[in-house]
């Protein structure tokens, strides 16, 4: 029995919780808790909120390219899907604007 063996069994007897970890990749308990907005995260609430919000694509497109999803990369894929349906709408928006004035 090791030294880290007997200071969980310690730690139990003293109602103590021990966070259970691999040595191997020390990031493998780090995202066990559901994320936020529902458990589907930032990105994908905003990209669905923004079909009734553009807005919110853009907050997502910011949070994107501020490296938000280093916190917890799970948000990365809707975080990029919300930069894209912001570019789509900005090159929408913009064509709209230049048939109806031009």
């Amino acid at each position: 029995m090791d030294q880290r063996q007997s200071t969980h069994v310690t730690d139990r007897e003293k109602g103590n919780y021990v966070r259970i970890r691999d040595e191997d990749d020390p990031r493998l308990g780090l995202f066990d808790k559901p994320l936020p907005c529902c458990g589907c995260g930032i990105g994908w609430c905003s990209f669905l909120l923004g079909f009734v919000f553009p807005l919110m694509w853009y907050y997502a497109t910011i949070l994107y390219f501020g490296n938000y999803y280093r916190k917890d990369p799970r948000e990365r894929a809707g975080l990029a899907a919300s930069a894209i349906a912001a570019l789509v709408f900005s090159i929408a928006l913009l064509i709209t604007i230049l048939v109806l004035f031009l």
